[in-house]
């Protein structure tokens, strides 16, 4: 093996900065496993760190991509429960405090010292990358490594939408933002009981909004701002959607999801937005709504979405639009960016 490798590397702030760039294939420790990569789908935190609107800390340069899987090729003098050969999928926190109080009560996702694949340690979207035996899981038999790739951001809507939310059958639920975690948002919402599901996106957003009226969701609105709320006081009883998932990241999304949802409602916040809010929250208070954030995922999250995609409750056949080499990462960011398609895979290998 040749001890130098290519990866996708972001090495500075600016917009625009990440290139193909020649790195040492990593060394590991008596823990970790040598993952050869197969398949590394891209994030929008991707895109934002390649467009230079990210708000968290990057430790640069970078080899991107937290969203992969792969073939265990190597494993550390202290691995027992995984072997060369072994098809898995890794968690994204790369470096944690075990013995923190976060760790201690499985929630090691909030660990203020996780440092996460892509933008803490170097990344999937290369040919090797050194994981933790703890970060993996099993590809359930069946399930390619393009479709094993989505199982993160599967688990961070897993989290926001059946962890994180007070969500019952018979729940209306609107989901703000048509992108990947949007629409899985969607789906998870579904699996789990929602008598009714709106996604709600802009007039540009018409692709990946087509792709929610094929996974079946209920009502579909590319409408301004001003005639969501509209709609809103027209739709069921008037009062507004009992659970409302930010899944857009900017401020105005916010504001929205306060005026759309029902008195004693809750509004779950996935996605990241750098900018200040400028507007009131007493519409919070005046409706006694619960605002609530959920960030990442843990391992019974990860074991549980893993066993709805090997069942076939979880199919990404609408969601995963482009599968492409490494060499072709420029294009697949740039379809994701512009709306074009909803999800692209990488081959690093």
């Amino acid at each position: 093996m040749s001890d130098q490798m290519i990866g996708l590397v972001n090495f500075s702030s600016q917009p625009g900065s990440v290139e193909l760039r020649e790195v040492p294939v990593p060394a590991i420790g008596d823990q970790d496993v040598l993952l050869e990569v197969k398949a590394a789908s891209v994030c929008g935190s991707d895109l934002h760190q390649f467009l230079g609107c990210h708000s968290w800390t990057v430790n640069y340069p970078v080899v991107l991509g937290h969203e992969f899987s792969g073939v265990v090729a190597r494993c550390g003098a202290a691995v027992k429960g995984f072997a060369e050969g072994d098809r898995v999928v890794s968690e994204t926190a790369a470096v944690i405090n075990p013995a923190s109080a976060f760790s201690r009560q499985g929630l090691y996702n909030l660990d203020p010292t996780r440092r996460g694949f892509g933008y803490g340690v170097n990344g999937g979207m290369a040919k090797w990358v050194k994981v933790p035996e703890r970060c993996l899981h099993r590809i359930p038999a069946g399930i390619g490594f393009e479709d094993a790739a989505l199982t993160e951001p599967c688990c961070v809507a897993y989290n926001a939408v059946c962890v994180q939310s007070r969500l019952y059958p018979g729940s209306s639920v609107a989901v703000i933002g048509p992108g990947p975690i949007g629409l899985l948002c969607a789906m998870m919402a579904k699996l789990a009981g929602a008598g009714s599901i709106t996604v709600i996106g802009l007039p540009q957003d018409r692709f990946r909004l087509d792709v929610a009226r094929q996974l079946g969701v209920n009502h579909v609105l590319p409408l301004p701002e001003a005639e969501v709320v509209a709609w809103t006081k027209n739709f069921a009883d008037g009062h507004g959607f009992d659970l409302v998932v930010d899944a857009a990241g900017v401020s105005a999304a916010l504001k929205l999801a306060l005026e759309i949802v029902r008195p004693a409602g809750q509004i779950v916040k996935v996605g990241w937005g750098p900018q200040p809010l400028g507007f009131s929250l007493d519409p919070l208070v005046a409706k006694a709504v619960t605002l609530q954030g959920s960030f990442s995922h843990n391992w019974v999250i990860w074991e549980r979405t893993l066993a709805l995609i090997g069942s076939g409750q979880l199919k990404f056949d609408r969601i995963l639009n482009r599968v492409a080499p490494l060499a072709d990462w420029r294009g697949v960011f740039e379809q994701m960016h512009h709306g074009q398609i909803v999800k692209g895979v990488l081959q690093p290998s």
